[in-house]
């Protein structure tokens, strides 16, 4: 798979070879191509931004040396174009799932007050979210779509269990985890844990899956239909 980023901000994108996504990289498990809109510009000082139509606080990214970018990186439209925007699409893991399925995306990272609607009209397939927050730019998000997708690609993450276990795999947030002493500062790992017992530890784990759900997100049990555990009192 290969991810293209598009971005005035290159530097953002060094920490994609550290850690599990450095070596992932290395060993072709994905490729990452980042381009710099600002190569795009005819500006003689590189500029891609521009005050707004009908006035307003901010700049607006111009069409011209993004367009001119996109046709550079992807002349053929072999790539599922994302804009990473606020009033985007959800982000989520079934998203990471379906994007981790294809040959190549590319992510187009906006600065300022956003971009020309008509880079979006003429040259993009999707706008994503990944919150209902406002960033200084793109270049964050581009970073959390591509960790997120890429470890569902096959030997990112070494274990198919990584990503089957983990919250929202099945709906439900994941169970706490617990590694030695078996005692810290007074805390103690449920006895289940290392009682042996495989299917007891199974139901432990379930039950607490459950119950943090609904407490911390009870909006993912009614999309599962799925009615919150009594508790005590």
């Amino acid at each position: 798979m290969r991810f293209d980023v598009l971005t005035i901000f290159p530097e953002y994108f060094e920490v994609m070879h550290t850690g599990i996504m450095g070596r992932a990289v290395r060993d072709g498990r994905f490729s990452l191509v980042v381009t710099n809109i600002r190569d795009y510009s005819l500006d003689k000082h590189h500029k891609t931004d521009d005050y707004p139509y009908g006035g307003g606080a901010g700049m607006v990214m111009t069409p011209d040396p993004v367009m001119r970018a996109i046709e550079a990186v992807d002349p053929d439209h072999e790539a599922l174009r994302i804009y990473l925007s606020p009033k985007g699409v959800p982000f989520c893991q079934e998203m990471a799932e379906e994007l981790a399925s294809r040959e190549r995306v590319l992510l187009l990272s906006g600065g300022y007050e956003g971009i020309d609607e008509r880079i979006i009209e003429l040259g993009i397939d999707r706008e994503v979210s990944i919150g209902d927050y406002v960033l200084t730019g793109g270049e964050l998000p581009a970073l959390v779509v591509m960790n997120a997708t890429a470890r569902y690609i096959d030997g990112v993450l070494g274990s198919e269990e990584s990503t089957d276990e983990e919250s929202f795999a099945s709906g439900l947030l994941e169970y706490p985890h617990y590694t030695r002493p078996r005692v810290y500062r007074g805390l103690a790992v449920p006895d289940v844990l290392v009682s042996g017992d495989h299917g007891e530890v199974a139901k432990w784990r379930a039950a607490r899956s459950l119950e943090i759900t609904a407490e911390r997100r009870p909006d993912l049990l009614a999309k599962l239909g799925i009615k919150a555990p009594k508790t005590d009192g």
